[in-house]
């Protein structure tokens, strides 16, 4: 992944101090930056931190307006940073943005990760402007505009530093998953407000460092939902959430199981299982976030289901939604 991108992140980048977080690898990646990037900064970590707790100590040690959180799987192009930057020194109230995600794969259709800005339906499920569920749509520009969305991808995210920390940065414990959501719920609690910045378009492998078929995806995915979910949802809605949270996770659970999937069926059950056993650890946690919410209800979460908009009302693009 570096040989193949990191070129285009130094040569497409020189608005920016570019950084590489090492999270203890052994595949050789130190030997080669060393040989070909001598004079880039590295950050060699002692140990795999994961993505979240990764980019936290890595960060901790950069001295920046902005940070750009930016995947090794990911192809910048040229400008990129220019939309970013003048978006965000334009627009006060912007904690963090994104550039549209496209498919490095397949450039003329939107990336799952990300796509064109992030949005969340009523019980916690994650989609976007270009991606429903695994229904990923070409971009013809239909999305070209720059929006308010509930979450900007952790593929490419800018963020300010000082909203990144008063927020807490990212929650070590995800290790990985679902931070970002969880990071931008907390931002937009506080006031923030996160964009999707078109104009600025970069192309993502995806899944290059765990593949979307892996139990441990899932089991990261569900868990750290509903921890999400636990530390950000409003007192009043809390618990009717997660009572059809659980009976959407058992349906899913058994869903894979007759699919055949059974690796994906234990995940979701250890999933469940994992969040009983961390959530009482977590309840500093929500009620300091309680506390400090100015916004119940932030620009983004939508309070319909999506499962039902997708499958029982056939909604399969994002625009349809809005009607």
């Amino acid at each position: 992944m570096l040989e193949r991108f990191l070129p285009s992140v130094v040569a497409f980048s020189p608005e920016a101090d570019v950084i590489v977080a090492d999270n203890a690898s052994t595949d050789r990646s130190l030997e080669y930056l060393k040989a070909n990037f001598p004079a880039l900064r590295v950050i060699e970590l002692d140990r795999n931190y994961g993505f979240a707790d990764g980019y936290n100590k890595a960060l901790a040690q950069v001295d920046a307006e902005y940070y750009i959180l930016l995947n090794s799987d990911v192809e910048v192009t040229d400008g990129w940073i220019t939309s970013l930057l003048s978006f965000m020194d334009s627009h006060s109230n912007a904690v963090a943005c994104q550039p549209k995600l496209l498919d490095y794969k397949n450039k003329a259709f939107f990336e799952y990760a990300g796509a064109a800005g992030g949005f969340i339906d009523r019980y916690g499920y994650p989609y976007c402007r270009g991606r429903l569920f695994d229904t990923v749509e070409k971009d013809s520009g239909q999305y070209n505009d720059a929006c308010r969305v509930f979450w900007a991808t952790g593929a490419a995210m800018m963020v300010r530093s000082s909203e990144y920390w008063t927020a807490g940065g990212l929650d070590g414990r995800f290790f990985a998953h679902m931070e970002e959501v969880d990071l931008c719920w907390r931002m937009q609690a506080r006031g923030g407000e996160i964009y999707c910045v078109p104009d600025s378009a970069v192309y993502h492998v995806g899944g290059a460092t765990l593949d979307k078929s892996n139990p441990r995806k899932t089991f990261l995915n569900f868990r750290n939902n509903l921890l999400m979910l636990y530390k950000n949802l409003p007192e009043n809605e809390l618990h009717a959430v997660m009572r059809v949270r659980a009976i959407l996770d058992y349906v899913a659970a058994f869903k894979f199981l007759l699919s055949g999937s059974i690796g994906d069926f234990r995940a979701v059950i250890k999933a469940r299982r994992e969040y009983g056993r961390m959530v009482s650890s977590y309840k500093g946690v929500r009620r300091d976030n309680i506390e400090r919410t100015v916004v119940l209800q932030p620009a983004g979460r939508m309070p319909f289901m999506l499962l039902w908009q997708y499958y029982a009302r056939g909604k399969k693009v994002f625009n349809e939604l809005k009607q």
